[in-house]
């Protein structure tokens, strides 16, 4: 299975060192506001202290701590609702920045819809190995993958007929449908490993879909949605098998953004996504190898 053992960009040293400031910052700014408070409060009893601060002014410092630190979070928290997205169309390459981002939150719930989701997988695996050293903010973890139903006939993926028709392929088929099991038994494992170890709760989870995979959708902590559409033409030649194959490269979708802060439009464009695939996956199936023995 490509991806799983490689490096990207997005695990290079300035990411690890957005993700300690992240990590960090809080704890620090914290303390700051902590030592402001308790200095301005002990200036008003001890006089050398007082003296030394010009008297009533460590009053109203002791004050501005107290009130900076209590209003921390909330002033985070509206600083946060206020960000816009700087991006309207983005390239399936481009999924780690808000895998990254998404694991900055404490209940990290992460949705996928599409083909076998072998891009978000990548930055997945890597992202929840680096768990292993270090949980950051996140407590529980949710993922989510619905790709199609490989054991039933399809149009597309599909072997390419003499007139350009699509030809249902049971052996090409079963090819994706093993990378995909392939995917949930890393992610899987990945998942109970961080679980015993206490400091995270992990949850992985595939399911399947009837039909084609035309539609490519992310969902991060249901406050972002990516939407884009396969190129259900796409080509690809296996030469050992001399056969062309119609096969939609995810790598390639351009997705659209949408984020709850945003525009109004933006946010009933999230929940509509959301419901959606909600509704999907109550709908799905559990995969075979999921099934438990002789069911």
């Amino acid at each position: 299975m490509s991806g799983a053992g490689g490096s990207t960009t997005d695990g290079g040293v300035g990411t690890r060192l957005k993700r300690y400031q992240a990590r960090f910052e809080p704890v620090i700014t914290r303390v700051v506001l902590a030592g402001i408070f308790v200095t301005g409060l002990t200036a008003q009893f001890v006089q050398p202290v007082g003296d030394a601060l010009e008297g009533k002014a460590s009053l109203g410092w002791a004050l501005l701590g107290l009130v900076g630190y209590v209003l921390y979070d909330a002033v985070k928290d509206l600083a946060a609702s206020m960000r816009t997205p700087a991006r309207a169309l983005v390239n399936s390459r481009q999924l780690g920045s808000f895998v990254s981002e998404a694991f900055q939150a404490r209940k990290v719930e992460i949705s996928f819809l599409g083909y076998t989701g072998e891009t978000l997988y990548n930055e997945l695996y890597h992202r929840l190995e680096e768990l292993l050293d270090s949980a950051g903010p996140a407590k529980r973890v949710s993922v989510r993958m619905l790709v199609p139903d490989f054991g039933q006939p399809m149009t597309v993926p599909s072997r390419i007929g003499g007139s350009g028709e699509p030809v249902d392929d049971p052996d090409f088929r079963k090819r994706q449908e093993r990378r995909c099991r392939d995917y949930d038994d890393v992610l899987s494992g990945l998942a109970v490993q961080l679980t015993a170890g206490g400091r995270v709760t992990v949850e992985c989870e595939y399911r399947v879909y009837p039909g084609i995979p035309r539609d490519k959708i992310c969902i991060f902590n249901r406050q972002q949605v990516l939407h884009g559409l396969y190129n259900v033409a796409a080509r690809m030649r296996l030469h050992h098998l001399d056969q062309e194959f119609y096969d939609p490269k995810g790598y390639s979708t351009d997705l659209s953004v949408w984020s709850k802060a945003g525009s109004a439009s933006a946010e009933v464009a999230v929940t509509m996504w959301t419901k959606h695939f909600d509704d999907l996956w109550n709908l799905a199936a559990v995969p075979y190898w999921r099934r438990p023995a002789g069911t």
